[in-house]
């Protein structure tokens, strides 16, 4: 099976009635395995895809799809395993007794728990009253047979979980390093343009801001002769998905806690995520900008640029034009170890988005909102 057929077979999959997958952790690690185990495959065939940059960018994404479901299995199992635990806490004494009472039934012979010292009379009545009894007590065994069994079924889930989760950890760090192997020997990519490094650093020496380097950039390329046409992105705008997984931090123009604004979007990441591009583009400039780390600039239409600043890493070559969904590089941070990885399973689902990723759009000499080119996050 081709890789391409991997991912579809795997969003065939996934594409079940989703509800109870939402809530329950059994589901959601079985989905989990799902993804991971497609993955897992997917990287083992990587390397006779005929594109190999592409087969391990979908890789590495399933990988921490996959990572990601099977941490909030393990976070809900541990939820629902705690929850019980503190009802049993909770109802101890009551617990006791209703064992105690069972325990006493168990060792009794049925006719002697119907003989009453006072006579046939107050055996009749201790017949009724046991009568009535009895399917109350019964329930409330029932009821704690389910609870231990859940409470069973839930640590289960956690101990094989963990295995899978650090299976899935080590594959996510192999498909990395496949990748940046793979992107540094790629030289089939069109080129608009060849840099001119002595402008660019020119343009870095002089520019102080990123508004002021990210207008000087239509000045130092060099159009070849290679007529490249890229889709219409204006048509694109609230249909393209975020170039990173991640959780929306702040909005355009929307102020931080020290009353800072700026003219993009902020997004938390979980360390060491992939970036891609959103659209089609040629890359205009890539590597470290003012205090902004490692940023890459694309250019998804004349006249528009994607600013994307904060990655640790970042792949390509200045010119080269890129496909939608193209890596363009990785967050910063470190591969937690396998106990921090899964001690992060019972905290809540952000908890380990540590990395941030601004991303800028410019039309011109002005930014304008890339939100509204962003097609709304499922809740």
């Amino acid at each position: 099976m081709s890789w391409r057929g991997l991912f579809l077979s795997l969003a065939l999959a996934l594409a079940a009635p989703a509800a109870r997958a939402d809530t329950d952790p059994a589901h959601l690690a079985k989905r989990a395995a799902q993804q991971l185990n497609v993955a897992a495959i997917a990287l083992r065939d990587a390397e006779q895809a005929s594109d190999r940059v592409a087969a391990l960018t979908q890789t590495i994404q399933a990988y921490e799809a996959g990572l990601v479901a099977m941490r909030e299995g393990m976070r809900r199992a541990a939820i629902g395993e705690e929850a019980l635990r503190l009802q049993f806490e909770a109802k101890r004494e009551d617990v006791s007794r209703l064992l105690g009472v069972l325990q006493s039934m168990q060792a009794t012979s049925a006719l002697l728990l119907l003989l009453h010292p006072s006579g046939p009379i107050g055996t009749a009545r201790s017949g009724m009253i046991l009568s009535e009894v009895t399917p109350a007590i019964q329930a409330q065994a029932e009821v704690l047979r389910r609870q231990l069994e859940e409470v069973a079924l839930l640590h289960s889930i956690q101990q094989s979980s963990a295995q899978i989760l650090v299976e899935g950890l080590q594959g996510a760090q192999e498909a990395r390093t496949r990748l940046s192997k793979a992107i540094s020997e790629r030289v089939d990519l069109p080129k608009r343009f060849t840099q001119d490094p002595v402008k660019t650093a020119i343009l870095l020496n002089s520019s102080e801001t990123l508004e002021g380097f990210a207008s000087g950039l239509a000045d130092i390329s060099d159009e070849t002769d290679l007529q490249i046409t890229l889709p219409d992105f204006q048509a694109a705008k609230g249909t393209l998905a975020l170039p990173v997984n991640g959780t929306l931090l702040r909005h355009y123009n929307e102020a931080d806690a020290t009353g800072l604004r700026r003219p993009g979007l902020l997004l938390a990441t979980r360390p060491l995520s992939i970036v891609t591009t959103p659209w089609p583009a040629t890359i205009r400039y890539q590597g470290p900008l003012l205090e902004y780390g490692n940023v890459i600039i694309l250019e998804p239409s004349s006249g528009y640029l994607l600013v994307l600043t904060g990655l640790n890493r970042v792949y390509g070559k200045i010119g080269e034009v890129l496909p939608a969904g193209a890596a363009v590089g990785l967050m910063g941070g470190d591969a937690p170890q396998n106990g921090e990885f899964l001690s992060l399973s019972g905290q809540q689902g952000g908890s380990e988005q540590t990395e941030t990723l601004y991303i800028e759009l410019r039309h011109g000499k002005k930014t304008i909102d890339p939100e509204q080119w962003f097609a709304p996050k499922p809740d």
